[in-house]
């Protein structure tokens, strides 16, 4: 797991695709747990370390995760995201092309804790959340199609049953009817881009983080890293 910057307040990393961000009931290692053993090594911490994420990246999916280092800057993160003071920015590949180029979606949402999916369902459904997103088609290649998506709300697996829902799964997502297949352990969705508050400074912080450097998604590269900085 890279870390992508780290200050006394925030630590970013960019979390592979099958590593989970929290700690569950299986057990396996997670994304938090990797950047406390970090923290303790380099700065040499006895006893226990403080760091938690402050939003989740999917088990599959992969990119750029922000972690509170301090007792002081959590609570100040998680504001700014329910605030929507934050800019979260994704690619996802997919194997249909949208009906436009560029849109919002708005869709009801409603999750089934026990089988952990979402559906899209009717207003009038209880308990259904409003989802919104943005999307833009950046680019193709052999029948895929890469999308640029901002969410404007944070739903459970929200772009993943949104871009499902218009025809456009993303590529190795089964839960969400993907016919195709994608790296093992991973579906063709990164985190890519956030834009957040310093929770000390105050400042706005622009981060970024490539894509993969694997053969899935290779063909992408020169559409979309070229045109970023190194993260």
């Amino acid at each position: 797991m890279d870390i992508l910057w780290e200050d006394n307040h925030i630590l970013i990393v960019n979390k592979p695709a099958g590593l989970l961000t929290h700690s569950d009931i299986t057990g396996d290692e997670s994304a938090e747990d990797k950047g406390k053993a970090y923290l303790k090594e380099k700065y040499n911490k006895p006893g226990n370390v403080f760091l938690t994420p402050v939003h989740r990246l999917d088990r599959p999916v992969s990119g750029l995760l922000l972690m509170a280092r301090t007792s002081k800057a959590l609570p100040r993160l998680t504001d700014a995201f329910k605030q929507r003071d934050t800019v979260k920015t994704y690619l996802a590949v997919t194997s249909a092309l949208p009906p436009n180029y560029s849109g919002e979606l708005r869709d009801y949402l409603l999750k089934n804790v026990k089988k952990n999916v979402t559906r899209v369902v009717s207003k009038s459904t209880a308990q259904a959340k409003l989802g919104r997103l943005t999307y833009e088609v950046l680019a193709e290649d052999n029948g895929r199609f890469l999308l640029k998506v901002n969410p404007l709300t944070g739903r459970s697996h929200q772009i993943r049953v949104q871009l499902a829902n218009i025809g456009c799964p993303i590529v190795g997502d089964k839960k969400y009817r993907s016919p195709e297949k994608w790296m093992p352990g991973s579906i063709a969705l990164h985190s890519t881009a956030l834009s957040f508050p310093h929770p000390t400074k105050k400042d706005i912080q622009n981060q970024q983080c490539r894509l993969p450097n694997n053969d899935f998604w290779k063909p992408f590269h020169r559409f979309y890293n070229l045109s970023q900085n190194d993260a």
